[in-house]
């Protein structure tokens, strides 16, 4: 645990970030389970990674955790979470954070590799639109090295199945309400209590000034996401996990 002068407890922050996420995502730990996998099937045990829209850097923990000597870079613009993520992370040798817009198509000019064994990113891109989010797989297509990979779990939706999407969103929604009368915080009211925190007051007022209350981005299918990244430079891509809402396309390049 690492704490602030102020006495900040970062790792109950990271935790508290890690319930409200499992809370729209049950299976959040198993997408994780299954990215670390192919991370070590494919580039080994001593990767160096580009966290990719890396938040408190939940990516970045497990990947340590898994791999000791694996490197990490979390990029963000966020500015409360990636307080979190320097607080949690504070004296790690092996993780460095920056902050970059990922719409700028000068943001890897920031980082501190030109190349990396593997870009990855979880319940980020959503926020993107598709003409930017495939402007950005172009530029990922020239950061991983040859033989490196790319995955990104988040929803992705086949708009082809209306009767199974209502289904399973029906579902999810009522294990969603059984949790929230549980306890469980959800999106709205886990901001506001970054809010009233002394040392995440300041950079959720700018967070909420850069994003609003969330971004409007697109969900486009698991296959498009495949596609693209072949456009993008990838020889490779292809769904490797999914459930009945979400999906973890890998890309190999």
């Amino acid at each position: 645990m690492t704490e602030t002068a102020a006495g900040t407890d970062w790792q109950a922050w990271q935790d508290s970030w890690d319930r409200q996420q499992e809370w729209y995502m049950p299976d959040r730990e198993e997408r994780f389970r299954v990215m670390l996998d192919m991370v070590g099937a494919l580039v080994g045990p001593e990767p160096r990674v580009l966290d990719l829209a890396c938040g408190t850097g939940s990516i970045t923990d497990r990947l340590l955790k898994r791999f000791p000597k694996a490197v990490s870079t979390g990029v963000d613009l966020d500015p409360a979470l990636l307080t979190i993520a320097q607080g949690y992370f504070a004296g790690d040798e092996r993780v460095t954070f920056v902050t970059a817009d990922l719409k700028d198509p000068e943001w890897t000019r920031k980082l501190p590799y030109e190349s990396y064994d593997a870009v990855l990113t979880a319940t980020a891109l959503h926020w993107l639109h598709l003409d930017p989010l495939a402007a950005l797989y172009g530029r990922i297509g020239g950061l991983v090295r040859d033989g490196g990979v790319f995955m990104n779990a988040d929803h992705m939706i086949d708009e082809s199945t209306p009767r199974i999407n209502a289904a399973e969103r029906a579902t999810r929604h009522a294990g969603m309400d059984a949790a929230k009368a549980a306890g469980t915080l959800d999106w709205a009211e886990w901001w506001a209590l970054a809010a009233q925190d002394p040392d995440l007051a300041v950079p959720t007022a700018e967070r909420f000034a850069i994003y609003g209350e969330h971004a409007d981005g697109e969900t486009p299918s698991a296959a498009w996401h495949a596609s693209t990244l072949r456009a993008s430079g990838f020889g490779e891509a292809r769904t490797v996990w999914a459930s009945p809402s979400d999906a973890l396309v890998l890309a190999v390049k």
